[in-house]
């Protein structure tokens, strides 16, 4: 894939968060100034190209025409200075090549930084997670220990209570029968006396 300016115009990177890296706006500004260097190689390397098709246009014919032709080759007098700015056109090249993988290696280092930084969180997140559901884990044990021995307690009171229950029924059934046999055996010998013991 061919890369343009305008490539690195629109290029955004991710912030970095908890962790130096490179400002923002410092790499902005540095970028800003590679794409105008970069806009300057291509229209010079453009010019050039436009110069040379018009020097080897204006070469042929200038070669087949006779005397009159003569003030039309006043741009082929020119030639000489296309090959002295064809000659700094590699040069810019070269600087434009440096530029663009000056660029590129940003870039492959704020990806790097920010795959290593997504690893450490990732790391992080991981040992927290395990942290948590580890103590979760311990907890819910505890509580449930705890709840156990609750259920225990309870049980052997309802178990005890019962007990209570049916103990004082049991008395109180047996109170109570005693009272009504008492009443009985009253009542009975209450029948048997004469109305003239009773006073009456």
């Amino acid at each position: 894939m061919a890369l343009t300016p305008d490539d690195v115009v629109t290029k955004s990177f991710q912030h970095v968060r908890f962790k130096d890296g490179f400002d923002p706006d410092e790499v902005d500004d540095f970028l800003d100034e590679i794409v105008v260097e970069w806009r300057k190689a291509l229209e010079e390397n453009a010019e050039l190209k436009t110069k040379l098709a018009a020097y080897e246009s204006g070469e042929k014919p200038a070669e087949a025409s006779t005397a009159e032709k003569a003030p039309e080759s006043a741009p082929v007098a020119a030639a000489p200075a296309v090959p002295v700015e064809a000659a700094a056109g590699p040069g810019s090249t070269t600087a434009t090549a440096g530029i663009i993988e000056l660029a590129q290696r940003l870039h492959d280092e704020h990806v790097a930084e920010g795959e290593a930084k997504k690893s450490q969180l990732i790391s992080e997140a991981q040992t927290e997670v395990d942290r948590i559901n580890s103590e979760a884990q311990a907890k819910q044990r505890e509580e449930s220990a705890r709840l156990e021995r609750e259920r225990n307690t309870l049980e052997a009171r309802i178990t005890e209570l019962r007990n209570f229950e049916r103990d004082y029924r049991t008395q109180l059934r047996g109170y109570i029968e005693g009272q009504l046999r008492d009443l009985d055996e009253k009542s009975t010998s209450t029948d048997s006396t004469p109305v003239s013991a009773i006073g009456l």
